[in-house]
């Protein structure tokens, strides 16, 4: 037994792996804190009280006095006797305080609680805590580490089913204010649950870490679990967050309801979002014209989106038609190649832009609240700066690799886009994305300036390939690639953090917890066998045979001994290593 410190909670945790536990998540379960505490701020306002958070520093009113004073200009203090009468009839709610008109909430995947028993230590204004799962070890688990950190006034341990816990709860009177369902994963199975379960405008915080699946290697799995085809892309990971957002909000309309988008992040191997759930048949009415369809050429990058649904306002009322497509022809007409077809997909803002600034706000005000204060901030400001009415992005490596040339600073083409009129930010989800309003052909017509300024050599393309045909054609636009102060975001002026290094070995997804605990050693071997396989190249083909062979692994191999891998069969798992939560 060993305890492990996160927060302001202590929990007692078996060395061997019969609980599931991933430290790495710390950013995750801080975040969730920092918008949960947001959320319960506003909804508590309206019940009549008022969350008081540790370390946070009172808001204090001021505003800029009138012209016809004379003091233009000037900040100055405003008397708020009403203000202050309102708030002194507010009720007070303090972390770790039972509050009746507070939140209830629902952990589904609790694994080993620490989550919950965070909430119950570090967010104000919460009625009680429900920290379920179906694994008996990891319910004492969590039984014992409530007593521990002195919380089991607020946080009850539940051995049940997760999706059960939520149809149960679809009553309107039996609803959670706050459902959080982070497994190890796909969450797909407790969706349709979970949209039912939450409170009108209550918030559903979701984690998918099946990233292997939602970026496109698996799009046939992809449209089973989601109802959403994933294509191999660079803007996978934004693409990830919508095809979740889609799947959210397509659920939810079944049952008259629709999701409201609050913050939207993709990070480490995950992603995660937070989104408000209503009711209302005509909004859901909406929902058609809120998705789109992604064309996607393989040759060059470049998309096209096509909206499922076409909505538009008519005095006080809305009609509705099917929307007209589609948006491209037979091939790309800047390459020449094909298109894939991927989605539907969210294509409305993945944002709430008020909220995140309340949640930016308080986390930079209260720094030493998280251990990733830093961390959040630097993701929260950039998310800040991001276009709200563009999906998806291109990457600049892309668009300099597939016309093999250098690739300008990403201050360059910044400033290049801004000259010719057009919007242009970076994106949290990745490191070299460029999002604009500008269509593929201006941004083509940029890159084509800057080969004139650094020439490929022509003779070794070839003429059917899309380089050779994108710089084939003269550029309508003549490029001005002076640097501009504003093509700089101020996230990126104050060196904050934008983009997390990897923190440790074997980083990343851990294994699943089995019921006898621990980690086979096979397991271990072959991570410490492929980990930074691309940075070590092998020289000599004998280093081969400590690879397993595919072929052979699925009998078809016809090399035999001569195979340069190694034909040694793997060991299949045994009964008692089945997971647990």
């Amino acid at each position: 037994m060993q305890t492990i410190y996160e927060g302001k909670a202590s929990i007692w945790f078996p060395s061997a792996n019969e609980v599931f536990y991933n430290p790495v998540q710390e950013f995750n379960r801080d975040l969730t804190c920092a918008v949960l505490t947001e959320f319960a701020r506003e909804t508590l306002s309206l019940r009549g009280a008022r969350v008081v958070v540790p370390g946070e520093k009172e808001r204090v009113v001021v505003c800029l006095s009138d012209e016809k004073n004379g003091t233009k200009g000037e900040e100055a203090s405003v008397p708020q006797e009403e203000e202050e009468r309102k708030e002194a009839c507010l009720r007070t709610a303090s972390v770790g305080e039972r509050c009746e008109e507070g939140l209830r909430v629902l952990e589904g995947l609790a694994a080993s609680g620490l989550r919950s028993i965070r909430f119950a230590l570090e967010v104000p204004g919460l009625k009680s805590v429900t920290a379920n799962d179906c694994s008996a070890k990891a319910v004492a688990l969590i039984a014992r580490n409530t007593q521990h950190n002195g919380v089991s006034h607020l946080v009850q341990a539940s051995q049940r089913d997760a999706s059960m816990v939520m149809y149960e709860a679809r009553g309107r009177n039996e609803r959670y204010d706050v459902i959080d369902l982070d497994p190890y994963g796909s969450p797909s199975p407790f969706l349709d649950a979970a949209v039912q379960a939450v409170s009108e405008g209550g918030l559903l915080c979701v984690t998918c870490t099946d990233m292997a699946v939602m970026a496109g290697n698996n799009g046939e799995t992809c449209y089973s679990k989601y109802g959403s085809v994933s294509i191999k892309s660079k803007y996978c990971h934004e693409m990830a967050l919508r095809i979740i957002l889609h799947s959210l909000d397509e659920r939810a309309n079944v049952y008259q309801r629709y999701v409201e988008p609050l913050l939207s992040v993709s990070v480490d191997f995950y992603i995660r979002v937070f989104v408000r759930v209503r009711t209302g048949q005509a909004k859901v009415k909406n929902s058609a014209s809120k998705q789109a369809l992604v064309y996607n050429c393989v040759g060059c990058g470049a998309f096209h989106l096509q909206r499922m649904g076409k909505s538009m306002c008519q005095g006080k009322h809305m009609k509705y038609s099917a929307a007209t497509g589609p948006p491209v022809g037979v091939s790309c007409e800047h390459c020449g190649q094909r298109h894939q077809l991927g989605g539907p997909i969210w294509a409305e803002p993945i944002h709430n832009m008020e909220f995140v600034q309340k949640v930016l706000a308080a986390v930079s005000g209260n720094p030493s609240r998280f251990g990733t204060s830093k961390r959040i901030e630097g993701i929260l400001s950039m998310i800040t700066e991001e276009l709200e009415d563009v999906p998806l992005y291109s990457t600049l490596d892309h668009l300099s690799s597939t016309l093999h040339c250098n690739t300008p600073s990403m201050l360059l083409f910044r400033s290049a886009l801004l000259h010719a009129g057009y919007r242009v930010s970076l994106s949290h989800a990745c490191k070299n994305a460029v999002k604009t309003d500008a269509p593929a052909g201006v941004l083509w017509d940029i890159m084509r300036c800057w080969e004139k300024n650094n020439p490929v050599k022509r003779e070794k393309l070839s003429e059917t390939s899309p380089s050779y045909r994108i710089l084939s054609t003269e550029p309508v636009l003549q490029a001005c690639f002076d640097i501009r102060a504003d093509a700089n975001p101020q996230s990126r002026k104050r060196h904050l953090t934008r983009f997390q290094e990897n923190p440790q070995a074997n980083w990343g997804p851990k294994a699943r917890a089995k019921a006898g605990g621990g980690i086979s050693t096979e397991l271990e071997e072959r991570r410490k066998q492929f980990q930074g396989k691309r940075k070590c190249q092998i020289s000599d083909s004998s280093q081969l045979k400590s690879f397993p062979c595919k072929k052979f692994r699925k009998g078809t191999c016809t090399y035999g001994e001569k195979c340069c891998y190694s034909h040694t069969p793997e060991k299949s798992p045994s009964p008692g290593d089945a997971a647990e939560g």
